[in-house]
């Protein structure tokens, strides 16, 4: 399909095309990964994914609600298999809380359009990119800022990622606890 756009517009389809084709190029594996390994933020994730369940952190940094997220395919692949497939990509959204008093009760507390940021898992057995530091330990690491959600925060999923997950280390990394979607 051809168009007329302006110089401006000229560079942003461009960066469009670009970054289709690096999609383009790993669909079989994620749509969210390019060819370099760079985990991409899904951004219609809210709409395109399946929730499959929720945490409650009442204090600290990482106070609020974790909804998390996978694609409908990885949830009913986990469903069959007990395990999740390659290129299955897990979000975890945090959101601000608040505490109120409701007719269910007093003190309840609900999630808010506050947002802290997300965290996204990309499943990856193969070790496909074995020299890029936010891959490792079957899963490539990605955290993202409300105010850059075209950057990955995360460096180093050793030290960036890794110590928060160490408890779940038997579960492939993966607090399942909350997600009782996976189980049928």
């Amino acid at each position: 399909m051809k168009t007329k756009i302006t110089l401006g517009g000229l560079l942003l389809g461009i960066t469009l095309i670009f970054n289709s084709a690096i999609i383009q190029a790993n669909e079989s594996f994620s749509k969210y990964v390019s060819t370099d390994g760079t985990i991409q933020f899904p951004v219609d994730f809210r709409m395109s994914m399946v929730h499959l369940g929720s945490w409650f952190v009442p204090t600290g940094d990482a106070s609020g609600f974790h909804d998390v997220y996978t694609e409908r395919e990885s949830a009913i692949f986990y469903q069959q298999n007990g395990y999740f497939p390659d290129g299955a990509t897990l979000v975890k959204e945090l959101r601000a809380s608040k505490s109120g008093d409701f007719t269910t009760g007093r003190g309840v507390q609900h999630s808010t359009s506050s947002l802290k940021q997300w965290f996204v898992m990309v499943k990856d057995s193969e070790n496909r990119f074995v020299n890029n530091p936010i891959w490792g330990d079957g899963w490539g690491w990605a955290l993202f800022k409300p105010d850059s959600v075209n950057k990955n925060s995360a460096v180093n999923y050793r030290a960036d990622c890794l110590g928060c997950h160490i408890p779940a280390k038997d579960s492939d990394w993966v607090y399942k606890q909350a997600y009782p979607i996976l189980t049928p």
